[in-house]
This record gives structure tokens, sequence and C-alpha cells, in this order.
């Protein structure tokens, strides 16, 4: 095992538990999340499917742009 390795598990970790604070006291003011509009929902009698395709664009465009400033900058 690389000791480098190591260190990107524990980075892997706090960031988990990092997230994990931010959705515990902050859940409800991210009730937004998931309900932009262009995310997908169909609702029928016995059948639901949902799928936020614009909440992952979001997503994705902000956690890259994070990436690329920690990359930038350390």
């Amino acid at each position: 095992m690389n000791p480098a390795f190591g260190k990107y598990l524990i980075g892997i970790g706090l960031l988990i538990v990092v997230v994990g604070v931010i959705i515990y006291f902050f859940s409800d003011k991210l009730h937004w999340l998931g309900q932009l509009p262009g995310d997908i929902r169909i609702k029928r009698e016995k059948f639901g499917f949902y799928f936020p395709i614009v909440t992952c664009i979001v997503l994705s465009v902000v956690l890259n742009l994070i990436i690329w400033l920690v990359r930038r900058f350390l």
C-alpha cells in the first residue's frame, strides 16, 4: 500500500463527514435541492418516476468549480 492512498482515504472520509454535518444542520434550508425546474417527475396511480437531471448538472458544475479552485491554489 502506498502512504498517499491513506491520505486520500482520510481526505475522502473528512469530506463525507463535512457533507453529513452540512446536511444535518441545514436540511431545512436545502429543500429546493432536487426540485429545480427541469427535474423530471412523473406520478401515476401506482407508479412514480423521478430523475433530478438539472439538480445533477448544477451539483456537477459546483463540485467541478470547487475541485478546480482547490487544484489551482493548493
